[in-house]
């Protein structure tokens, strides 16, 4: 065994948000690679009228476990699912699941979050604020506890330019501000938010912080580390090429993009687009987390290390870059459900975004709900833009301000790394070629949110052309129609 799968051997795991994108891939990785791991204890809540039983078998259909089930077929065994509740006090955890927890676990990875930048700020202070510390709490009582990882994000502190691998003043207080918010109704709430907030852009950054301010002052004697990933997207390599499950951030824009749906978008093409791999995130989660307990066993740190998880320091890529890979490989990876080519502009300045717009989104989709209320269909359009709308203005804090990081400490757990854990547990955005990336990133998008096969890319690339002549015919048109009014109205000045 190497190093890092020897401190696995035996060991059980805890893992809060085993169900999310992240977790999914951590576990896959703890099962496969790390194969004498004794036990993954996976905190789930039940969902949608599904219990958690039913929601872990479902899980497990998903491709991405397809590798684990070749090379390690009898792996659910190590699965103990235990319902709770990251919203609830305690976790919602009964007396026995608690009891077993403090008698079994070793290791605590707690990804469990909510990521929406603009949750209501009581659900986000629950969830983000609330369960980590009742989870510091339950791991201050468990015997044999070797580390506790907190996953935070590289943004916890994006009202900053410059972000360190250390911690950041945070003025608010979890305890009172929970006290506060517990006495007012959501409408109330929604009317101090702003105040709360302060400099930071949302509840999710906000939380984060606060989240992070709180485990500092809580986790005296807990061989605790902070873990702050980047902007998390689709799979390198491992288990599979560009997989992913979700349409946050980046890959909502080329969806949009890719789809004919999203023309415009508030964003500086200069900014860099600090994109890590999850699997690359996973792997690093997994190492540091190995060094977080073997330099607290030689000697205790004052604070609990932070790892900054980042591409931009020595992969840097912009948006610009991410726009001009994607969209260079759309007509290889046409989707079936594309309503238009593709035509998609980056203006830095708000104004100029809003105008495009009215005349690219707006008028448009009015259009095409005329025409649908004519021929007695529902309109549709105009809600789903108000959703683009929302989903576009939450981004654009983020791609339009320049966030320089430090990840000195990153970069030194790669270095002090053995050359066989490199090789299992690969992590160094150095070594990441972003064309090689892009590659695959449109067909995963394909393959894994819209589950459309490669045999239907011949059909969908004959559709691509004839939207493409349709896109042109469309300009012309404009065109033609623009010359004339111009020439209307010189011919009546004159």
């Amino acid at each position: 065994m190497s190093e890092v799968q020897n401190f696995y051997n035996g060991k059980n795991v805890l893992i809060t948000g085993a169900t999310g994108f992240l977790g999914k891939i951590l576990v896959e990785k703890l099962l496969r690679s790390c194969s004498g791991v004794e036990n993954l204890y996976l905190l789930v809540r039940q969902k949608r009228g599904k219990d958690i039983y039913t929601r872990i078998e479902e899980i497990f259909e998903d491709p991405v476990f397809d590798r684990l089930k070749a090379e390690v077929p009898k792996f659910r065994h190590k699965i103990v699912v235990i319902p709770a509740d990251c919203e609830a006090a305690g976790l919602g955890l009964t007396i026995s699941d608690r009891q077993t927890l403090i008698e079994k676990v070793n290791v605590v990875f707690h990804s469990a979050a909510t990521v929406k930048f603009d949750e209501h700020l009581r659900a986000a202070l629950a969830t983000n604020v609330c369960a980590p510390l009742y989870l510091l709490g339950l791991a201050r009582e468990i015997k044999k506890l070797e580390v506790f990882i907190h996953i935070s994000t590289a943004y916890s502190n994006s009202h900053l330019s410059f972000i360190e691998e250390k911690f950041y003043p945070c003025e608010a207080n979890s305890g009172k501000l929970q006290k506060m918010i517990d006495k007012m109704s959501d409408e109330q709430i929604n009317k101090i938010s702003p105040a709360v907030l302060g400099s930071w852009p949302n509840t999710y950054t906000f939380t984060k912080a606060l989240a992070e301010k709180e485990l500092r002052e809580n986790s005296k004697n807990i061989p605790l580390g902070i873990f702050r990933p980047a902007i998390v997207t689709s799979t390198l390599k491992e288990p599979l090429k560009c997989w992913l499950d979700n349409m946050y951030g980046p890959t909502g824009v080329a969806v949009g993009t890719a789809t004919g749906m999203l023309r415009t978008v508030q964003c500086d093409k200069t900014v860099t687009a600090d994109l890590v791999p999850v699997d690359s995130v996973v792997n690093c989660l997994i190492v540091a987390a190995y060094n977080v307990h073997r330099e607290f066993v030689k000697s205790p740190p004052q604070e609990p290390p932070i790892f900054n998880y980042v591409s931009s320091v020595e992969n840097r890529i912009t948006w610009g870059d991410f726009t001009d890979l994607n969209m260079a490989r759309i007509d290889k990876h046409p989707f079936s459900n594309a309503v238009w080519y593709v035509s998609l502009t980056l203006n830095k300045s708000s104004f100029v975004n809003a105008v495009c717009v009215l005349f690219l989104h707006l008028l448009p989709a009015a259009l095409v709900d005329g025409l649908a209320v004519c021929v007695g269909k529902k309109p549709q359009m105009l809600k789903v833009y108000r959703k683009i709308h929302k989903f576009s203005s939450v981004l654009s804090y983020f791609c339009t301000k320049e966030i320089k990081f430090c990840n000195k400490r990153t970069r030194e757990l790669w270095d002090n790394t053995s050359q066989t854990d490199k090789q299992i547990f690969p992590f160094s955005m150095a070594e990441v070629s972003w064309s090689s990336y892009f590659d695959d990133y449109l067909a995963g998008i394909r393959r894994y949110l819209f589950k459309e096969s490669d045999d239907t890319l011949p059909r969908a690339r004959r559709k691509w052309t004839r939207l493409y002549y349709l896109h042109q015919i469309v300009r012309i048109v404009f065109c033609l129609f623009a010359i004339y009014v111009i020439w209307c109205f010189i011919s009546r000045v004159l």
